[in-house]
């Protein structure tokens, strides 16, 4: 028997990144809504999560937290999928992975918070500057059609993710490679479900 996938998540979080690759493996999992403040800080879940944050699944005696994590895991234990990377994938998937969860995601979280680092402070930021992650987050999804190449992976889902989030909240400038790549990964059965599930469990929470 299958060890059996569980989803902890909420509709308003993260969570949607790993929902995307959920639905994109096409393997059954069951999904625990938890709710900010509240389930997200029981005893229970901080059992799986100390940090008392979502999303996390739990594949059988194995947990997993981080999307970016969570997305590398699902593409790695799902093989047939074909969201892992191929040998000549392998290192443009983990640098604009790794890029998207690091560089990028300060970059942009500074920005929400209004924060700008002083031009000499720069070497101690790990992203260097705001302007500098624009340009290389276009150079990442310019070169090729997705990020690892000319076919669609577990690296588009996250760095997808992060851009469609940050050109809805004005966090990522709104280049028009940024949209066209957008355009390009989102426009996939997998994304359409992945939203409407988590727009229905919105609705459903209210």
């Amino acid at each position: 028997m299958a060890d059996e996938l569980v989803f902890y998540t909420n509709p308003m979080s993260r969570g949607r990144i790993a929902r995307w690759m959920l639905e994109e493996t096409g393997v059954p999992y069951k999904t625990e809504i938890l709710t900010f403040g509240g389930t997200m800080k029981s005893p229970e879940y901080l059992a799986v999560n100390p940090m008392g944050k979502v999303p996390a699944v739990r594949h059988g005696k194995t947990v997993v937290t981080e999307c970016a994590a969570i997305c590398a895991y699902l593409a790695d234990t799902f093989p047939e999928a074909g969201l892992a990377p191929r040998s000549d994938e392998r290192g443009s998937y983990y640098r604009w992975m790794f890029f998207t969860a690091g560089p990028l995601e300060a970059a942009a979280t500074n920005k929400a918070l209004g924060f700008e680092t002083p031009p000499d402070k720069a070497r101690m930021a790990g992203y260097g500057s705001f302007a500098d992650v624009m340009n290389t987050l276009e150079s990442a999804v310019s070169a090729t059609p997705y990020v690892a190449g000319d076919r669609f992976t577990a690296a588009d889902v996250y760095v997808g993710s992060h851009i469609g989030w940050g050109l809805g909240s004005g966090t990522i400038e709104k280049r028009q490679t940024f949209v066209d790549y957008l355009g390009r990964v989102t426009d996939r059965p997998a994304y359409k479900r992945a939203v409407s599930i988590d727009d229905e469990a919105m609705k459903a929470a209210k």
